[in-house]
């Protein structure tokens, strides 16, 4: 990182190239409402951003506080480096971002009518009306009011009205949920890692036996579902392995340490310290940081890290003594 100069906010369209920013940037009067904020070098602004759009054109580029923009939120497709957002980012139109070679990371949630995200992880959940994800990981859920498309991404969970499936989808959580059926190429496949050892593949340990991923059979595991008030009904698509892990009872999946990873991912830039899984396999603590995180996630995505599948066999006598 270089020597940044400080500026401070003054004018009506700014342009932050080797900045650093004290206090944020906020509109102090009617006319700094439709402020656009463009980013074209290294940057660190050290609070909250509103802006009518930033467009980020250079990085590293680093917000500390939450951001707002009332157009749209917009990196460009070559921008090469870091881009983080420490806190909730939100926009009344629209959050993008599609270069391959741009690492965006968002520590909280994204709330906007429509959001594309490529090569992006998100700590925090997505909310949407129209939300597009390629080559992405998101550890919350992802909820959708009209569209959902995901392509070769690890997400939470997600439900949508229209959902489209393409490459390799994998799961945190044990089920997903569409209004309509859920629409997929001959080449997508869903995984759910809710009983994989996430811990051990962290610390890069063999993996529990009894551990791994489960495959959801797009065509055969969909259970339509009504649901019903003493005002309305809605029927939903659920896409689940719960009916696979009817010996999940005899899975200790505490020691798999997937809920405490998984919450340390989420609370990573609220916790006052950082944790560990214990020692890897060098005898160092496997510390719990969002960096390594992001590449632990993306490593299992891109197949560098490799999650068994379950095996599916059990003891009939030993499911029987828990009974």
């Amino acid at each position: 990182m270089g020597q940044l100069k400080e500026v401070y906010i003054t004018d009506t369209n700014l342009r932050l190239d080797n900045n650093i920013v004290k206090g944020g940037v906020l509109p102090n009067k009617i006319s700094e409402l439709s402020r656009t904020v463009t980013v074209v070098g290294e940057t660190i602004i050290e609070g909250p951003l509103y802006a009518n759009q930033l467009t980020i054109e250079g990085a590293p580029f680093e917000v500390k506080g939450a951001v707002f923009t009332q157009r749209e939120l917009y990196i460009n497709n070559d921008v090469n480096g870091d881009v983080i957002f420490r806190k909730a980012v939100g926009s009344a139109s629209s959050v993008v971002t599609r270069g391959m070679k741009c690492n965006s990371t968002f520590c909280s949630d994204i709330n906007s009518k429509s959001i594309t995200l490529c090569n992006a992880f998100v700590t925090g959940s997505l909310y949407g009306d129209d939300i597009i994800l390629e080559n992405c990981v998101v550890i919350g859920g992802v909820f959708a009011t009209q569209s959902l498309s995901i392509k070769d991404c690890i997400v939470g969970t997600f439900i949508s009205p229209y959902v489209e499936l393409d490459g390799n989808v994998n799961l945190l959580l044990p089920s997903v949920f569409s209004v309509e059926r859920v629409e997929y190429t001959p080449s997508a496949k869903l995984y759910s890692l809710a009983l994989a050892d996430l811990g051990s593949l962290y610390r890069h340990l063999e993996e529990a036996e009894e551990s791994g991923k489960i495959e959801i059979n797009l065509a055969l595991d969909d259970l339509h579902t009504t649901l019903t008030d003493s005002e309305r009904q809605r029927s939903l698509h659920s896409y689940s392995v719960i009916g696979k892990v009817l010996a999940a009872d005899l899975i200790d999946t505490d020691k798999f340490q997937n809920h405490f990873l998984l919450t340390a991912a989420a609370l990573g830039s609220q916790l006052l310290k950082t944790y560990d899984l214990g020692l890897d396999s060098d005898g160092k603590p496997a510390l719990l940081t969002t960096e390594r995180l992001r590449s632990f996630f993306f490593d299992i995505l891109h197949g560098r890290i490799k999650v068994k599948d379950l095996d599916g066999s059990f003891s009939v006598e030993q499911f029987a003594r828990t009974m």
